[in-house]
């Protein structure tokens, strides 16, 4: 029993969770450009699921829609716990990163306009660099940052997110033929009584004193809302989110710990070890054809630059003008030489990117896959060159301790 809740432990470690990540992106990337590519191409699109509902999706869409929204789930909650009770509920350091989300999507749609103007149909693609692969990110930041400051990770989460959001808002609003309000309306309303059943203290507490396991109201409900939104044409990874963000994170009297933690604590695991690995199995084998046509084809070369150079300007520009023109303030245990490194692993586009790809040019294969190969090289370079940053810095913290950069920064304020 001490064994299992040792391996338990473990594989709440966001360290452990990110080595199986990339293993599963490893392996993918493998069998995708092996011998036996056919087989994976059969697994990953293999379909099951109730036809009534329509809910007949490949592995892969299980993977990346329903599976993807526990984890974006257990993101929604830790960002709600920080808002409530941890860095975040300090205004001032809560819009730096969501004005840094933004400012790390127009960018990079920005520099990829200007390199596919008068291009045709590559412009469609404009899309496609604003998206951050969060679970990637996290991962990459888990194994490379150890020691670097529990900020940093929060400014990743909550950049990421707002990133995801404003991802989704723009396929729904520029790459979807037709969005059905009726079942987002639906979804909406089941989350409002989501909502309640976690915050109506009366509720909650004739909840937990009743006969009925929760788990028989709240996992029914949580799939109805998942495949609501799935209905709707949103990706069905917002009723994750927006769940996460509906949890209760304080206790009630006769509670020991709040339901936010519990969830979490159970949930965690299986999101570690089963849906990141197999979410990266399904989604990271990209077939490669070489770069060749990287720089020759402006599609790719706008992916590459806006991920690449856009997300850095982006982010980190954005957060440092943000500092000098309003009240906005950085954590004293960040420098802004952390906060560059963190945002060239923003640059790591991925599972979205890939999507935005596919939608933006339907009817042009060779462009779809230039777009996607420029996806896969700037997601490389981008975690190569934060794992550079970020491996000086974790070496920096582990000697002197976190709170080095308070200590080198007159009066709390933090120095590039």
């Amino acid at each position: 029993m001490t064994e299992r809740r040792h391996i338990v432990d473990l594989l709440r470690s966001d360290v452990v969770s990110g080595f199986l990540l990339i293993a599963g992106a490893v392996v993918a990337l493998l069998w995708a450009n092996s011998p036996w590519r056919d087989g994976y191409e059969a697994v990953r699109t293999f379909t099951f699921g109730p036809e009534p509902l329509h809910l007949r999706l490949s592995v892969e869409a299980w993977a990346s829609d329903a599976l993807l929204a526990i984890f974006f789930f257990i993101v929604g909650n830790e960002l709600k716990q920080e808002f409530i009770h941890g860095e975040l509920r300090n205004p001032r350091r809560a819009m730096l990163p969501i004005v840094a989300a933004i400012c790390g999507m127009v960018v990079p749609a920005l520099i990829y306009a200007a390199v596919n103007i008068g291009q045709g149909p590559a412009i469609k693609g404009w899309g496609i660099p604003m998206a951050t692969d969060i679970a990637f990110a996290v991962a990459i930041l888990a194994v490379v940052g150890r020691y670097l400051p529990p900020a940093l990770r929060t400014f990743l989460l909550t950049l990421a997110i707002v990133d995801d959001l404003g991802a989704i808002v723009v396929i729904a609003i520029f790459y979807t033929s037709d969005i059905s309000f009726v079942p987002l309306v639906a979804a909406f309303v089941l989350l409002a009584v989501f909502g309640y059943l976690q915050n109506g203290r009366g509720l909650a507490r004739a909840l937990d004193r009743s006969p009925v396991p929760n788990w028989l109201i709240y996992v029914p409900l949580a799939a109805a809302i998942w495949t609501l939104m799935h209905a709707s044409g949103v990706h069905a990874t917002i009723a994750g989110v927006a769940m996460g963000l509906l949890m209760r994170t304080s206790p009630l009297p006769h509670e020991s710990t709040s339901p936010s933690e519990r969830v979490e604590h159970i949930i965690r695991p299986w999101s570690s070890s089963l849906v990141l690995p197999f979410f990266a199995l399904m989604s990271a084998g990209v077939v490669f054809t070489g770069f060749g046509t990287l720089f020759s084809d402006s599609a790719a070369l706008g992916v590459v630059l806006g991920l690449v150079v856009g997300k850095l300007v982006g982010i980190s520009g954005g957060a440092w003008v943000t500092t000098k023109l309003t009240r906005a303030e950085l954590n004293p245990s960040l420098r802004w030489i952390d906060i560059i490194g963190m945002s060239m692993l923003a640059g790591i586009g991925f599972t979205v990117s890939l999507l935005i790809s596919e939608l933006s040019f339907p009817g042009a294969p060779q462009m779809m896959s230039d777009a996607k190969g420029g996806v896969l090289f700037a997601s490389l370079t981008a975690t190569v060159l934060a794992s550079i940053v970020l491996s000086v810095r974790n070496v920096h913290y582990r000697k002197t301790g976190p709170a080095s950069a308070e200590a080198e920064a007159p009066n709390g304020q933090t120095t590039g």
